[in-house]
């Protein structure tokens, strides 16, 4: 089959969106399928990658973040679309992509892609700990409205998971199919792991060898509260000596820096493009700490447990949905104290239990991409042949 993605947040810095869809090139043209990308960049072009395509339209930065570019316009998607000729037609956000996709008058299956939760990334982080998450999203029931009139242009609602399903179904977004993520778990393990990286890691923050050494990876966004990680460690590193190293980049990274920068024992290592290098450093690291609740699934959480690493996550969303009680800590969502008296227990505990757990959890629970995708397409197919009849 032929997929067209309207990928609004398509961009070569990105982080989880940028490996989703790159692996959806690779996967697609492995299955024999033809995958092409429409993305708005800083100029008109065309490229082949990984096997597909990608076709960027035009558009102004991002004023809040200026590695991404605005998809603004239609009639050139549209265009697009028409000479493109897909079978299936992707909207991959629910702004203008998934209206852009939405609203394209051709006869191919069209599936809404609900990747982005922006109730749960921005009146959630910013009210929830206030009002209460449930009234927050009861609040907002103009914006699931929005949600309705949109994913009623499409002939189903691809989700990551059954409990995100559950939440979107409940204000009436059309037709949730849960369709697992996976990652690369042949790339993400625990044989990366070396003992003397992880040495020389806790040596720039001063700390000996029985120290904890913790990794965060996030891009620097309200969302992330990475506020909330670094006041609940800070707090921990006077109880036990520990470090932390966040990577990452984004619109916020003066203020994460700020609050880095009070702490001894955090460190900023910003954006690299060196996914070995990174991969290594997760490995070898003691323990994965994550800020958001907002996450529809929690790349990077599940990437920590297939690379052997106890996590410390929020107790909603997509990061919560990963962790398991065996190999993992919940905490009260945007609560440093909370996040802290999770840091101090799991120390606690028998890292090499929890370290079993989490391959467990890597094996049983967690798929990979490969499968993922071949299950994405075997949905469209369904989808496909209901639509023909």
């Amino acid at each position: 089959m032929k997929v067209v993605d309207v990928a609004e947040f398509y961009t070569d810095q990105g982080g989880g969106v940028k490996t989703y869809i790159n692996q959806k090139l690779k996967f697609g043209s492995e299955m024999g399928h033809e995958v092409v990308i429409v993305a708005p960049g800083e100029d008109w072009g065309e490229e082949e990658r990984f096997g597909g395509r990608v076709i960027w339209v035009k558009g102004p930065r991002l004023p809040v973040d200026w590695r991404y570019h605005i998809l603004w316009r239609e009639k050139a998607v549209h265009q697009i679309l028409d000479r493109e000729k897909p079978d299936v037609v992707e909207g991959s956000s629910p702004w203008t992509g998934g209206w852009f996709a939405g609203r394209w008058k051709g006869d191919a299956v069209k599936t809404f892609i609900f990747h982005q939760d922006p109730v749960a990334a921005y009146p959630h982080t910013f009210l929830g700990n206030i009002v209460g998450f449930d009234r927050v999203d009861n609040f907002f029931g103009f914006y699931w409205k929005y949600l309705r009139k949109l994913s009623g242009k499409f002939d189903a609602t691809i989700v990551s998971g059954s409990w995100l399903a559950e939440r979107i179904e409940k204000y009436g977004v059309k037709n949730p199919i849960p369709v697992p993520f996976g990652i690369d778990k042949d790339f993400f393990s625990p044989t990366r792991r070396d003992e003397k990286l992880r040495a020389k890691l806790l040596a720039d923050f001063g700390l000996p060898e029985d120290a904890h050494l913790m990794i965060a990876i996030s891009r620097h966004h309200p969302e992330k509260r990475l506020g909330t990680v670094i006041d609940g460690f800070s707090a921990a590193a006077k109880e036990s000596p520990m470090g932390l190293m966040i990577f990452g980049d984004g619109p916020i990274n003066k203020y994460v820096n700020y609050k880095a920068g009070k702490s001894d024992h955090v460190k900023v290592m910003g954006f690299t493009e060196n996914r070995d290098q990174l991969a290594d450093i997760l490995a070898s690291s003691d323990y994965f700490v994550h800020g958001s609740s907002a996450e529809t699934y929690g790349i990077v959480v599940a990437e920590a447990v297939c690379s052997g690493l106890p996590v410390v996550v929020p107790q909603r969303g997509g990061a919560a949905d990963i962790a398991n009680s065996k190999m993992g800590k919940t905490y009260k969502t945007g609560d440093s104290g909370s996040f802290k008296e999770s840091i101090l227990k799991i120390i606690k505990k028998d890292r090499d239990k929890l370290v079993q757990a989490a391959k467990e959890a890597a094996e049983n629970d967690i798929i990979k991409m490969e499968k993922h995708f071949r299950m994405l397409f075997e949905t469209y197919q369904d989808l496909l042949d209901k639509k023909q009849g």
